[in-house]
């Protein structure tokens, strides 16, 4: 995919007021689906611009079974769905199916906004990968379907790597840190062997549960912050070691521009997003003119001797709660992300949101790489302040402060897991 998943850009807002229930929209009487005449459906532009056959064909199929009903659709930009999300579900005029960034569920959850769903309706429910199913379920109850998914990955530069003697993608860290080392000694103090920005918390929470800590757990009903676990603070010590050998940058950015970073020809290797090599080679920021054929993407090997868990961005599907085409909006849901949605989706590039059509991508040398990546996989904490957590950027000041140098990583973890224990638990 060629654009940033809604998973890396945190929950956009928040629910004003929603009920438990209200009076309708006036599309129909039952909240299951009896007599439905109109259903609304809304996407963001990605479905319109690249699939919109895949929603064609699940309009047909609830149309099939349900002549003469009307099916509308609104398409939205990302930073636009929100704003207009907001402010119709503190209203009656409800869509019945909404696209959400797998992030951005949360807190709408918590907030009471969307029907709770039964999974043994949809297809593959029981195969949902792990990361898109925890970001659908809260407190038990499932209330959304997990529509595809976006894994990260290693991307290097071919050329630099075999000039300083590497001639394979690593299949081990070992065997990676081996040949960034050759690279970095090759190239010189200017140069960053591995671009990884300080405050991409995504790659450093990665580190962390691959060490087997978290960064927080729950316990009795309540979520404790646990970045200063012996297994965590192993997992922050190792990306600090990254940061502080590989990646000759400004060590206070983020990962929001690193394709363009990687695009002037500054650095020998990132762990990204899947679309960001090759948006990196497109000849709008490839400042070198040697990206296009030299990079590769390649399964990120942990320092476990795993390989790397990864965070899964992606999207979901949700049923708001004053919905009065319950019912019919979750058959519309099947049979756009079911069976049939996913292996279109597959076929557009996309991860899909199961096992089962996962291992199918790892026959194929041109999603394999991917595939096996996101079979390893981790979410956020699905605690109700974690909306909190994020807006304030706890993760992202603790890394800047370990990487600058300005804390220690023990004196970092302990402080960012008393700003999560203050809100992490709140509603």
């Amino acid at each position: 995919m060629k654009r940033k998943l809604a998973a890396a850009i945190g929950i956009a807002g928040m629910v004003v007021s929603v009920a438990a229930c209200g009076s309708g929209d006036g599309k129909g009487s039952d909240k299951q689906g009896a007599d439905v005449k109109e259903l609304t459906v809304w996407l963001t532009v990605d479905a319109q611009n690249n699939w919109p056959e895949l929603v064609k064909a699940a309009d047909a199929a609830v149309k099939k079974k349900h002549p003469g009903i009307k099916i509308d659709h609104e398409y939205y930009g990302w930073p636009d769905k929100n704003t207009k999300l907001d402010a119709v579900l503190a209203t009656d005029k409800v869509p019945d199916v909404v696209e959400m960034g797998n992030t951005e569920m949360l807190g709408y959850m918590v907030k009471g906004a969307f029907a709770p769903l039964d999974a043994a309706k949809f297809d593959n429910s029981a195969a949902w990968l792990d990361g898109l199913k925890a970001s659908v379920t809260y407190e038990g109850k499932t209330y959304g379907v997990p529509y595809y998914a976006g894994g990260r990955v290693g991307n290097w530069r071919k050329d630099l790597f075999a000039s300083a003697g590497v001639k394979s993608a690593p299949k081990t860290y070992k065997e990676l840190t081996a040949a960034l080392d050759k690279v970095q000694k090759k190239e010189g103090d200017k140069f960053s062997a591995w671009y990884q920005p300080t405050r991409d918390w995504y790659a450093a929470m990665s580190f962390v549960y691959d060490a087997g800590g978290s960064i927080a757990k729950e316990e009795g009903g309540q979520w404790k912050a646990n970045l200063s676990s012996p297994e965590s603070l192993k997992g922050l010590t190792e990306f600090k070691n990254v940061v502080d050998t590989y990646m000759h940058g400004d060590k206070t950015k983020d990962e929001s521009d690193r394709y363009i970073v990687y695009g002037q020809g500054k650095s020998g290797m990132i762990f990204g997003a899947a679309w960001e090599g090759a948006t990196a080679a497109d000849p709008k920021n490839d400042k070198t003119g040697k990206l296009k054929d030299n990079l590769e993407n390649f399964v990120m090997p942990g320092p476990s001797g795993k390989n790397m868990p990864v965070f899964l961005g992606g999207s979901d599907l949700a049923v708001p709660v004053k919905s009065d085409a319950q019912g019919v909006a979750a058959e519309w849901i099947n049979a756009f992300a079911g069976s049939s949605g996913q292996k279109g989706l597959m076929a557009k590039g996309n991860l899909p949101n199961n096992k089962t059509d996962l291992a199918t991508l790892k026959d194929d040398p041109a999603t394999v790489v991917p595939a096996t990546a996101a079979e390893s996989n981790w979410f956020v904490p699905m605690a109700p302040g974690w909306g909190q957590v994020e807006k304030a950027q706890v993760l992202q000041t603790m890394l800047q402060n370990i990487g600058t140098g300005k804390k220690s990583v023990e004196a970092a973890a302990k402080e960012a897991d008393a700003a999560i224990d203050k809100v992490i638990n709140t509603k």
